[in-house]
């Protein structure tokens, strides 16, 4: 397998779109990177970049120590599974992926050896007869992959290739392409704006925004600690909560006030404020990390140890029951926020009141103007 490199990569599209500003990263050799982020972000553009199906307009792409800008897509030793499958409609399974060996003019032995080790490891030995119009979309989508596998690139690319499937064959073909990277060793580069597919199926993940790098990081460091309020807001479900607060300092500690709830600060806390010159804060904080105040031994994620303290008084707008768990959407006079407790019986009703406290353990501090998170000193 391969490392690819990329070096202050640009593109501009028709002389003034730009899609993609000058993103510098590395995807290191055997790993499952996943460029996420919304419609328009230009993760699709990086990928077909690394492909050569769109020229570079500034900057330089790497295949180990290979500078590849000038090198024709079929000299790249790169595969690319699309979210189409672009399959041949009037060719079998088989044909479809030894076509490109046979372009190729590999030996016919050898093409027959490599299709039915792919097929063995897809689990689609027994389809290579049939032809696409007689395959489901998951089996579509197999081939399509298996195709890539026989040729045994350094590098597969994946364009959101489940966009197209149901959810149940999604997470199957999430587990499958997971472990089709544990068997091959493959370095693999996945393009989806699903957060869920990043966070599930990349050990590094690229979030993007408006063709700019926000963060490049491990699911878990995304989670806990987003680099800004873009990174906080995209990965999660249901995403961060946002607040905008204000500080206030009555000769004690510092403590954020919005409406007229007061938030106790942590020390770790206190120190991100010195990267502040006004008084604005915006507070930032899961929703599992809001629980029910009124009762906090019925609600298994209450760890807060002073649960008296960081109260806010809500109104409850909708309830989501999701079985294990449930989705509180709450409101105050100007704010509303989503809290998740794990209660399963006695869950608030819609549009009652509610006494819930922020576990300030858990929170986070973002520059109210840049969106950046404060540094705990």
């Amino acid at each position: 397998m391969a490392q690819v490199t990329l070096k202050d990569v640009t593109k501009i599209y028709d002389g003034d779109v730009l899609a993609v500003e000058q993103v510098d990263f590395q995807i290191p050799d055997e790993s499952f990177t996943v460029l996420v982020g919304p419609s328009g972000c230009g993760k699709s553009t990086i990928l077909r970049m690394i492909a050569g199906l769109e020229e570079i307009t500034e900057g330089d792409i790497y295949i180990d120590d290979q500078r590849i800008n000038d090198i024709p897509p079929k000299d790249r030793d790169i595969a690319m599974v699309f979210q189409n499958y672009a399959l041949y409609p009037h060719m079998t399974v088989y044909k479809n992926m030894a076509f490109g060996l046979k372009l190729r003019k590999y030996p016919k032995n050898e093409i027959e050896q490599r299709v039915n080790e792919a097929a063995e490891i897809l689990s689609i030995s027994h389809l290579l007869s049939r032809k696409p119009k007689h395959l489901s979309g998951g089996e579509r989508q197999r081939v399509a992959v298996g195709r890539a596998i026989v040729r045994h690139p350094k590098v597969f690319l994946f364009d959101e290739p489940l966009s197209n499937l149901d959810a149940k064959l999604r997470v199957q073909m999430r587990m499958e392409i997971s472990r089709l990277h544990d068997r091959l060793n493959a370095t693999i580069v996945y393009v989806t704006h699903d957060q869920v597919e990043a966070m599930t199926m990349g050990d590094q993940i690229v979030v993007l925004n408006e063709g700019e790098i926000q963060q490049i990081a491990d699911p878990g460091t995304l989670y806990h600690k987003p680099a800004n309020q873009f990174v906080g807001g995209f990965i999660g479900t249901p995403p961060m909560n946002f607040i905008e607060t204000h500080i206030v300092n009555n000769g004690g500690p510092s403590k954020l006030r919005f409406e007229n709830f007061e938030m106790e600060l942590t020390p770790q806390l206190q120190s991100a404020l010195i990267e502040l010159s006004g008084d604005a804060v915006t507070l930032g904080i899961r929703p599992e990390d809001i629980h029910l105040a009124e009762n906090p031994a019925s609600d298994s994620k209450f760890q807060l140890a002073s649960y008296a303290e960081n109260r806010v008084e809500t109104q409850v707008e909708l309830v989501e029951p999701l079985g294990n768990h449930a989705l509180l959407y709450l409101r105050t006079d100007k704010s509303s926020f989503v809290a998740q407790s794990d209660l399963v019986v006695d869950i608030p009703q819609h549009n009652t009141p509610l006494t819930v406290s922020f576990n300030m353990d858990k929170a986070h501090l973002f520059h109210p103007e840049t969106g950046d998170l404060l540094s705990i000193r």
